[in-house]
């Protein structure tokens, strides 16, 4: 049996990188916050000083009936909007609502008007800028900050990630290990008490029944074989025996040839169970088997469901065609598709031939649905258990044999490809 693949790691990586994008998140974050509080900071500064000194002058405006000369540098008052400078008095009838301009030379203007009159007060703080000249610094600064945090928070995400997998990544190692043959016993003991230990131990109780099941299941395929098969060999010897008597009577000896053939179905049906419960044909290799002497064979063993109805076998295979399957599995698989075409047919011609790489089975019929692939389903004219189609096709699933039903509704064809690609035989 080929080794698992290696699992794919994505949940550390998943980890990893959530942690990581939190952090570069908050650091961004933090950016913003930063650069919004230091320029509201100097906003509030600038407000504040025009604050005090439109107070100064609305009270020389009360007392003296005109403006005083501001205290502070670059503070005037003019009398409209209209006097402002570098046109502000537009742009505030286009924006009346704001409060800060920017003017031309770097200049930057920050305006206070001196209700109840129309008279402006206009600061120009070009010069007392603290924050926009350090604006690239400070940006700088954030950017090398974020990606440093983001550097940490990968280291640190990735030892957490790792941290936290490992319970799960030597779970999936032992799980990934384990076979029918051989299943993991005391995993659990190793694996921390939390949610990773509880499938742990979850796992580890179902492993534990699942080992009984198989042994179960061996000890029964075991027994099974030689309690069924045993006593169909005695009948079919003694109906053998009965039938090479001379003194035989004719109906008697059709009766026994039925039996007979009865108990050859039954060991068949028999051999294709067991050997579906039997694990160890899943390593059953392929063989380049000679089709025509096994074709044959079971032609042999399942004459005896045609009765006397007149149908014609056509068999069109050729003496060196082989077929490269697992030997075991063929036989049982042409049993029962062939005795299935034989048990169908009233009347007509049933066809085996080999054509372009594959086995083809035809007789006449209404063609095969998914439903007769189900255990125990039968048709109307069936007269078997309803297993043979299910048999047939859950060994060509296991064995990874090509199986094909022809849709055409006024026959039953099904196809077996012979020689798949992917398999080499022994």
């Amino acid at each position: 049996m080929s080794a698992a693949p290696r699992p794919r790691r994505r949940l550390r990586r998943r980890l990893m990188l959530a942690f990581s994008g939190f952090a570069l998140l908050v650091a961004v974050l933090y950016g913003f916050y930063v650069v919004l509080f230091v320029y509201l900071v100097e906003d509030e500064m600038f407000n504040g000083l025009l604050e005090q000194e439109a107070k100064v002058q609305l009270h020389h405006h009360a007392s003296r009936g005109g403006w005083a000369r501001p205290a502070l540098p670059g503070m005037s008052v003019h009398e409209t909007a209209a006097s402002l400078p570098e046109g502000l008095g537009a742009r505030l009838v286009e924006e009346p609502w704001r409060r800060e301009f920017a003017g031309d030379l770097g200049r930057h203007y920050h305006l206070r008007r001196l209700e109840p009159t129309d008279a402006w007060l206009v600061a120009e703080v070009s010069q007392q800028l603290v924050v926009r000249p350090m604006r690239g610094g400070i940006l700088k600064w954030l950017g090398w900050s974020s990606l440093g945090v983001l550097g940490i928070a990968l280291l640190l995400g990735a030892w957490l990630a790792r941290r936290m997998t490992a319970p799960l990544s030597r779970l999936s190692d032992v799980v990934a290990g384990a076979s029918p043959t051989h299943l993991p016993t005391g995993f659990a003991e190793s694996l921390p008490d939390d949610e990773v230990g509880a499938l742990a131990r979850t796992l580890q109780g179902l492993l534990v029944r699942i080992e009984a099941f198989v042994d179960r299941e061996r000890e029964f395929t075991r027994d099974a074989s030689h309690e069924l098969r045993t006593p169909l060999a005695v009948i079919r010897s003694a109906c053998e025996r009965m039938q090479a008597r001379a003194d035989l009577d004719p109906a008697l000896h059709l009766q026994l040839g039925h039996m007979n053939q009865s108990v050859l179905q039954l060991e068949h049906t028999i051999s294709a169970l067991l050997m579906l419960a039997r694990e160890q044909h899943l390593q059953e290799p392929a063989e380049s088997i000679t089709l025509l002497p096994l074709i044959e064979r079971v032609i042999v063993d399942q004459t005896g469901l045609l009765g006397d109805r007149p149908v014609h076998l056509a068999l069109d295979v050729a003496g060196d065609a082989k077929a490269c399957l697992p030997p075991t599995a063929l036989r049982v698989i042409l049993s029962n598709l062939i005795g299935n075409a034989f048990a169908h047919t009233l009347k007509g011609e049933v066809s085996i031939a080999v054509e372009a790489g594959w086995l083809q089975i035809t007789n006449p019929g209404a063609g095969i649905d998914a439903d007769a692939l189900q255990p125990f389903s039968k048709g109307a004219a069936s007269s078997g258990y309803g297993l043979g189609l299910s048999i047939v096709h859950r060994l060509c699933e296991r064995h990874q044999i090509d199986l094909r039903f022809n849709p055409d509704r006024t026959r039953t064809m099904v196809s077996i490809r012979l020689d798949p690609a992917a398999r080499t035989c022994s």
